[in-house]
């Protein structure tokens, strides 16, 4: 290490400290300004020629816009198309269907598990809302569930869907830091289911059976519950005596089958994994190969799920063309905040590499001896708490860590994706939107709130950490 190393750590030190006041003053700015402001003076204080500076600018987040952007659009319509046809209620409903008490908060997770795979986290639990309302008031007329229903069955949902939104492509997150790592795609979704089933069942319904009896309390407003379920209706069965009544919930407003709900949120996900097989068992030059490889691309396995949804759900639901149109556009303007940012992200990685603070953190790791595993998820983890965004924890780590693996690819690469997108969601508290969505909806106080989405998050993002380590040591 020189002293000229030790001074662009020093500038990079300062850029991280400036990126979270920045985002965190009084001034509330934008992460995507503050990135931008960031990016320019690290690159002028690290002495990068003015000249390129720009240039390292654009290429950076149009690089990474390129690689991310198009998929993310079209994640974003494919969620939204599900959702407002109703296939996602289905697929959750088909779940829960004729289960008993022990069994719900596992069902609601796996529900959560195959809704969230296309949605993002506050998006997956909104579509969610109904059914965790509908069966926790079931469970709330007959009885004998042991503290908050709507806890026990709401817990499970959190961790899925977190889990997800933090570990697998094709999230923007895990995206991000799988184009930044230049990791392969295939190895980076098997890897990271691996590491995200054990986490969604310890941090999902084995805590929440833990949690649940202790927050006897927490109960949505009536109102809400009943926004989301549908009016009540009352029904006296026939072994209940006079006067006994049964709430339940209005019946689902899609006719979307259940098979088709499932096959449209799941086919990107098989191309991918498709593609990741044939370039595994076949040959190079196979026609085969090439053309599920084509298919298996991030942007074209998107669009084929997207093009699936289209016709599953205008057939099948009966919505008009008009009424489809409104809800992809309104769909593409929930994501450009997140779009902005990831490009800013781009840039603030670009600069680090081109002014040389990506060498001299690379060998400041080595003198060190640091885990870069532990590494990446340590920095997404305290820039996500500190900035309140896991997006630009997840893009500052990736840019921070990259030069650590040289040219990326393999196991390890794919192993720090899963390890930085699980740092990026932990310690969720007051400065990120998902903590206040979950506080409101499910009618809690800060404590509560705290004691589930911050706790469950936190559970999720060591539990990824855990997995990840544990698989590199047998890999």
């Amino acid at each position: 290490m020189t002293a000229h190393s030790w001074w662009l750590l020093l500038i990079l030190a300062v850029a991280i400290a400036a990126l979270i006041y920045l985002i965190n003053s009084r001034l509330r700015i934008h992460p995507f300004v503050a990135l931008v402001v960031v990016t320019v003076g690290t690159g002028l204080a690290a002495g990068e020629p003015v000249a390129d500076l720009v240039g390292s600018i654009e290429d950076g987040a149009g690089g990474t816009l390129g690689d991310v952007g198009v998929t993310l659009a079209l994640g974003a319509m494919l969620g939204r198309l599900l959702s407002d046809s109703g296939a996602t209620d289905v697929i959750a409903r088909a779940l829960v269907d004729r289960s008993d008490t022990r069994r719900l908060p596992w069902l609601v997770g796996a529900a959560a598990f195959v809704i969230g795979i296309p949605m993002f986290f506050e998006v997956g639990l909104i579509v969610l809302l109904p059914l965790i309302f509908s069966v926790a008031r079931r469970l709330e007329d007959h009885g004998g569930t042991k503290g908050s229903p709507y806890v026990l069955l709401g817990v499970p949902a959190i961790a899925s869907l977190s889990t997800l939104h933090g570990m697998l492509p094709p999230h923007p997150g895990p995206l991000t830091a799988m184009t930044g790592l230049h990791a392969d795609l295939g190895l980076t979704l098997a890897v990271g289911i691996i590491c995200a089933l054990p986490t969604v069942v310890l941090a999902g319904p084995v805590y929440a059976r833990w949690i649940a009896p202790r927050l006897p309390d927490v109960r949505p407003d009536a109102e809400l519950v009943a926004q989301f379920t549908g009016p009540e209706r009352v029904a006296a069965p026939a072994s209940s005596g006079p006067g006994a009544q049964l709430r339940t919930a209005a019946p689902p407003r899609t006719g979307v089958p259940t098979g088709l709900a499932v096959a449209a949120v799941l086919v990107p996900v098989v191309l991918m994994l498709l593609r990741t097989l044939a370039e595994t068992l076949l040959d190079e030059g196979d026609g085969l190969r090439a053309a599920l490889g084509f298919v298996g691309e991030p942007l074209v396995a998107m669009l084929a799920g997207l093009l699936f949804a289209l016709a599953v759900t205008v057939v099948g639901s009966g919505r008009s063309g008009e009424d489809t149109r409104a809800s992809l556009t309104d769909s593409l303007k929930s994501i450009a905040a997140i779009l902005l940012i990831i490009g800013g992200g781009g840039a603030f990685k670009q600069v680090l590499q081109d002014s040389g603070i990506g060498d001299a953190i690379a060998s400041a790791a080595r003198g060190a001896h640091l885990n870069v595993i532990v590494l990446g998820w340590l920095i997404a983890l305290l820039l996500s708490l500190t900035t309140g965004s896991a997006t630009v924890g997840i893009v500052s780590a990736t840019g921070i860590v990259a030069p650590l693996i040289g040219h990326g690819g393999g196991l390890e690469a794919s192993l720090l994706v899963v390890a930085i997108g699980a740092g990026s969601i932990g310690l969720n508290y007051v400065n990120h939107a998902g903590f206040w969505l979950v506080k409101e909806s499910f009618g809690m106080d800060l404590a509560q709130a705290a004691k589930t989405q911050t706790v469950v998050q936190t559970l999720v993002s060591v539990f990824g950490l855990g997995m990840a380590l544990l698989v590199s040591v047998f890999a």
